[in-house]
């Protein structure tokens, strides 16, 4: 059978299987909604489950903090003072690479 296919592989055949319904759970006649697992039978949060949210919700407003550059050990003097810094030794090292030119 040829293909019109660009990698050259040709289609599969294949059937969509139904699953079998699950059956209801003890307690909970007429096979009603499970709870979540992390919530009790009487609709509880577990404590790890709500530790989870927390930790994330902290973990989220961390990340935002440093994308947006909030925050954090510098200060916008700080990285001014480097950057001014950095741009002082780049140009007194340029000029010490032009005077040992000069003297060669």
């Amino acid at each position: 059978m040829t293909t019109n296919q660009p990698d050259g592989q040709e289609p599969l055949d294949a059937e969509i299987v139904e699953s079998p319904a699950t059956p209801a759970a003890p307690g909970f006649p007429g096979g009603a909604d499970l709870p979540e697992p992390d919530y009790s039978e009487g609709g509880v949060p577990s404590f790890d489950f709500v530790r989870d949210r927390i930790e994330n919700r902290y973990n989220t407003s961390v990340g935002a903090q440093e994308l947006a550059g909030i925050g954090g050990p510098e200060t916008v003097e700080s990285l001014d003072k480097k950057i001014a810094d950095r741009d002082k030794a780049a140009k007194d090292k340029l000029a010490e690479i032009r005077r040992s030119m000069g003297k060669q």
